[in-house]
């Protein structure tokens, strides 16, 4: 077995931080030694901070956004325009599309999107309570804002198959998201111009 010359402790805390995406052992290991650096109040604040989104963060009841109350405060926002729905993939989607300052409806979170391959199907993502949102509420119009990547692109064609039949309007974002991006780190610019110019599909 390889030994390493940094005590168990912090052997322990490069390990756990190399679980998080995008970190390797490198990485790890200069934010276990800034860790380290830091004060104790610093450490425990972050720590802190880690439990109390694990304990405190759930999953709205309407839209499945993720919130510390129920419904989230997007839900609960009456100026919001309630007859238009955003669908999209994640919560990080949401948010992205929330710093345009664009949208002014509301949102339905999938959690993820259609991937035979993986095993992913309707069952999987939250496509029942999106449906069951569109046969109780007054929606005028749902906005299919995928990612444009095959998986992304196989789920808007699902949900328009299912939407369409209600009589509602269904548009997609405009692509000036290139094909294999991910909303989550378009700018605001790009993600702006691509609500502008939704059509309907």
């Amino acid at each position: 077995m390889k030994t390493t010359p940094y005590a168990k402790p912090i052997d322990h805390l490069i390990e756990a931080l190399t679980r998080l995406p995008g970190i390797g052992k490198k990485t790890a290991s200069r934010l276990a030694f800034y860790i380290l650096r830091s004060g104790l109040s610093e450490a425990q604040e972050l720590a802190q901070a880690i439990l109390e989104v694990k304990e405190k963060i759930h999953l709205c009841s309407l839209c499945f956004n993720l919130t510390d109350e129920d419904p989230c405060r997007v839900c609960q926002d009456n100026h919001r325009n309630k007859e238009i729905l955003c669908v999209v993939e994640g919560p990080n989607d949401l948010m992205a599309i929330e710093n345009t300052v664009e949208f002014k409806g509301r949102y339905h979170v999938l959690h993820g999107t259609l991937s035979p391959l993986d095993g992913i199907g309707p069952e999987d993502i939250k496509i029942r309570e999106l449906m069951g949102r569109l046969r109780k509420e007054r929606i005028s119009e749902v906005i299919l804002a995928t990612n444009p990547t095959v998986e992304g692109g196989a789920t808007m064609l699902y949900l328009t198959e299912l939407i369409k039949p209600l009589g509602i309007k269904v548009t997609r974002i405009a692509y000036g998201i290139p094909m294999g991006g991910e909303i989550e780190y378009a700018d605001v610019m790009t993600l702006s111009k691509a609500l502008e110019g939704r059509r309907e599909i």
